[in-house]
């Protein structure tokens, strides 16, 4: 996520379709994923659909014409000039499979502009601190361009035949990257809007109901008791190791947030995306790391104890601090984390009173680094994380907020971004960012969480208007 757009490349489908069943999945898998973006701007006021807080946010409506323009520029484009994007460097390269004609007419040439994210290939684009200012097109006009694409694409899937053949991969794959850039837009929507929403003083209510993101958080971090007296964490978390049996190379004690420590012996471990289903490119190769003995938090840091932090001076001890956060925080006068207003917290459900156990929110990473040096602990590595994660050890893993790690942004060895404009998607960002891990209670169903372990998110440093928090680790002896 260097720039606001979590940026993810290309390698493999999440399922190759090669049967007309998987081709049928995939088509349906499209529909839903389509209309859930448009169904995320139900609850928005026409004016909302502009809103534009800061340089780093986007408008929803943005949102729905880029992930709009992505399909055409990339899919529909090449599959018009009939090679597949071959003749064009800007575009991947695939096998336009024999069809009838494809009826679809590309929008007006300046909406490439309009919204085209940071891909330099492709061409110009409209600067990204100004998209609050695209009061046209109008709404209709984005939603009714995007149903236009909807039946170009299921045309396009249709004309494959039954099954597709094989030449057909790279049109699917291009699908199905476009799918998993859509969801991650749809993630960024509510984001941005967030941060939008908390600028006006009417403290406007995106959604408090029962189905909307404040309740899927409550349910993903709230531990539940079980009628044996069993206590269980929300749906959309990994459960830690089953039956008591501990997984290998870990070992348990008492610990912080009324969880505890996950031990693990060290040594040569592999991370990293093994293949054979999609991934994006800076997932992989999978690689070996070796890790020294450390040991892993059980639960996320919450707002007790950040509270206490914040009581002990945390925002006012330059030592604790890494020399550009504290110049940000000083310019920026933070005091306590993103959307804290005294004893509540600004969310998508308007101001709450916040939870003390629940997991704090909305950190930057030199909050969060400062925080775990105050704790006298450490941020997690990226390979550590996944390694006790993979085990099934960790509470919160998934599903929950985003997680800093002490790890840079850089390639695995043997990175190979991909071909044509959409390898722009990750190569390009691997500096002055922080990878985070884990996904987040905006995440979509599926999109990063326990089925997505090796999913690598990206941020600046000083970025804190996304839904991230902090897990502890240290070393041991």
């Amino acid at each position: 996520m260097g720039s606001p757009e979590l940026q993810s490349g290309l390698v493999r489908p999440v399922q190759s379709p090669t049967s007309a069943t998987s081709l049928a999945e995939l088509e349906s898998r499209y529909r839903r994923v389509r209309r859930r973006s448009e169904a995320l701007i139900a609850p928005l006021e026409p004016e909302d659909l502009a809103l534009q807080g800061m340089a780093d946010a986007s408008p929803p409506k943005w949102h729905l014409g880029h992930t709009a323009w992505f399909f055409e520029e990339f899919l529909l484009r090449p599959a018009l000039d009939g090679d597949g994007g071959g003749s064009h460097a800007a575009q991947p390269a695939f096998t336009a499979p024999k069809r009838s004609p494809l009826t679809y007419e590309p929008a007006d040439r300046r909406w490439r502009f309009l919204f085209n994210s940071y891909y330099d290939a492709v061409g110009a684009r409209h600067p990204r601190p100004e998209r609050g200012l695209l009061s046209r097109p109008p709404i209709d006009a984005v939603l009714a361009w995007r149903h236009r694409i909807d039946a170009a694409v299921v045309q396009l899937l249709a004309d494959l035949g039954d099954p597709p053949p094989a030449a057909a991969a790279g049109l699917l794959e291009l699908v199905e990257l476009g799918l998993q850039h859509e969801q991650q837009h749809q993630e960024l929507l509510l984001m941005d809007l967030l941060d939008g929403f908390s600028r006006n003083p009417l403290e406007p209510i995106y959604d408090a109901g029962s189905e909307g993101p404040e309740a899927a958080f409550e349910q993903a971090w709230r531990p539940v008791h079980g009628s044996g007296g069993e206590v269980r964490l929300g749906e959309r978390q990994a459960q830690g190791s089953a039956d008591g049996v501990e997984p290998p190379g870990a070992s348990r004690e008492s610990g912080p947030a009324g969880g505890g420590w996950r031990h693990h012996h060290g040594g040569l471990v592999a991370i990293g995306h093994a293949g054979g289903s999609f991934h994006f490119d800076n997932e992989a190769p999978r690689h070996q790391v070796w890790l020294e003995p450390f040991a892993l938090a059980e639960r996320l840091v919450t707002n007790t104890a950040y509270a206490d932090f914040i009581a002990d001076g945390g925002y006012r001890r330059p030592e604790l601090w890494m020399s550009e956060g504290w110049a940000v925080l000083q310019q920026s006068a933070w005091q306590a984390p993103r959307y804290w207003r005294g004893d509540d917290l600004f969310t998508l459900a308007g101001r709450r009173r916040r939870d003390p156990q629940a997991p704090v929110r909305h950190l930057s990473w030199f909050e969060a680094d400062a925080y775990a040096r105050w704790a006298g602990a450490r941020l997690p590595s990226e390979a550590e994380w996944e390694t006790l994660a993979a085990a099934g050890g960790l509470e919160q893993a998934h599903g929950v907020l985003w997680q800093w790690t002490g790890s840079p942004y850089r390639p695995y060895p043997g990175f190979r971004p991909a071909a044509g404009a959409v390898g722009e998607y990750n190569g390009k960002f691997m500096t002055s960012q922080f990878v985070l891990r884990g996904g987040c209670f905006l995440t979509p169903e599926g999109h990063a969480g326990a089925e997505r372990l090796p999913y690598r998110n990206f941020f600046p440093p000083a970025s804190r208007w996304m839904a991230s928090g902090l897990r502890l680790a240290r070393e041991l002896p």
